[in-house]
């Protein structure tokens, strides 16, 4: 049992609940801290080692989140598993993106709370852990915590709202979303309701029955029953016809529809995730959008960053373009020198769809085998520095500096493994960090 021989603490100010947990967990072969308040907590933590933290969201005297946010600054490797109400979701979701281990609706089953903690204990954590996965969705903080979030999110059933710019990969992270779910095998069903007329939109979301309507001259399934057992993905959910907008929340709420022209009912058994780029709450206010259908689409809501905030998957995603570029075309040249300071120098405001396209018209109108910045930005050769021309050292200085975070975000922090991937020494790698105000 992954449980038994595990240091537990349990802060929870509820007599019975914090029996009953202590009981069982006991049961599991813990030893277990039991403290009922946050102050009792953030000395005992600070005393001792603990496998896992089981906390209450809502103490007599603080929160769980100033509780996790005054311990982690000392000690971030001990996962927290929160136990919180319906309606503190939202708070446990950004505490899950801060780095929390995983969150409980009150009431669970005993089995469900018992089956967490041992995931959360079979999970890496802190600087002596394996080695990361390696990265999908980005290598900035920023897109690995968002890819953790997203992997935590795949067990669960709750709808997710993608938020984020045009291009800036809702949709990837909707696949991805749906790639690590119990349920990948299931259909992906994906919907711009932008791209559709709003007079086809109903047939073609819940399908129509033959003669429902002029040409209408066979039975057609629409996307809500095609995705049965998946995900219905529903991108640019804010143009859907307000109309439509109640029927949407009915098969939300009721997991059920029926077909255009139909009299009987189906059942609806996917999972909804939305995305787009429209503001709701504004919309809401001007009455464009249902408030109801809101706050049903918007369970959780996850705000994807544009590309020019994390300028370290700027590279790696030209890379991984170019890879794939070059594998389909049988391009084999080379990548210019200065790419990378045209590329950091742009500030994308078509986000990651944009790389890709610039990325695909460089290795198609690359003269030569060298792919270099006038191919990637024709437009006006490649952008200038933003700052003018800088000193080669900065420049040296960035690059390193890039790199060396790069090194240890692969490594999870572990120095002597990052020394290896960058060719240095352990002591040459710490005084570097410390020159450039890299924490570990």
């Amino acid at each position: 049992m992954l449980l038994e021989g595990r240091n537990i603490a349990l802060v929870e100010d509820d007599p019975i609940m914090g029996e009953s947990l202590a009981q069982s967990l006991e049961l599991e072969g813990c030893a277990v801290d039991w403290w009922r308040t946050g102050e009792q907590a953030i000395d005992g933590l600070a005393a001792g080692r603990h496998d896992l933290v089981v906390c209450d969201i809502r103490l007599p005297d603080m929160d769980g989140e100033s509780l996790f946010r005054s311990f982690v600054r000392a000690d971030g490797a001990t996962p927290f598993l929160f136990m919180t109400a319906y309606g503190d979701v939202d708070q446990a979701v950004a505490l899950m993106r801060a780095g929390a281990g995983d969150y409980l609706t009150k009431p669970f089953e005993m089995a469900s709370f018992l089956g967490r903690a041992s995931a959360l204990l079979d999970r890496p954590h802190g600087p002596a852990a394996s080695p990361a996965q390696e990265p999908l969705l980005g290598v900035s903080p920023d897109m690995r915590r968002l890819e953790e979030l997203l992997r935590r999110l795949a067990s669960r059933q709750a709808n997710v709202l993608l938020l984020g710019e045009t291009g800036v990969g809702k949709e990837v992270c909707a696949r991805f979303l749906h790639s690590r779910s119990t349920t990948d095998g299931a259909p992906f069903v994906a919907v711009n309701c932008a791209a559709i007329p709003s007079e086809m939109m109903e047939s073609e979301l819940f399908g129509h029955e033959k003669g429902a309507f002029t040409g209408a001259f066979s039975r057609h399934l629409g996307y809500a029953e095609r995705a049965a057992g998946g995900v219905l993905f529903l991108d640019e959910i804010g143009e859907l016809p307000l109309p439509l907008q109640g029927k949407l929340l009915r098969l939300i709420e009721e997991r059920s529809f029926t077909r255009l022209g139909g009299e009987s009912s189906r059942p609806f058994d996917a999972r909804v995730v939305c995305a787009t780029n429209a503001d709701l709450a504004e919309r809401v206010r001007q009455g464009r959008f249902r408030e109801d259908l809101y706050y049903r689409v918007n369970v959780v809501s996850i705000e994807i960053p544009p590309l020019r905030a994390r300028p370290d998957d700027v590279v790696w995603l030209f890379e991984r373009f170019l890879s794939a570029q070059a594998r389909d075309a049988g391009f084999e040249g080379r990548v210019s020198s200065l790419v990378e300071e045209a590329l950091l120098a742009h500030d994308w405001p078509g986000n990651a769809r944009e790389l890709r396209n610039r990325v695909e018209r460089a290795v198609a109108l690359s003269v030569g085998d060298l792919v270099g910045p006038a191919d990637l930005f024709p437009e006006f050769g490649f952008p200038p520095p933003k700052a003018g021309v800088e000193p080669l050292s900065a420049v040296r200085a960035a690059a390193e500096r890039r790199q060396i975070v790069r090194a240890l975000e692969t490594t999870a922090g572990q120095i002597a493994e990052a020394a290896r991937l960058l060719g240095v020494s352990r002591t040459t790698l710490w005084e570097k960090m410390r020159r450039y105000g890299i924490e570990a």
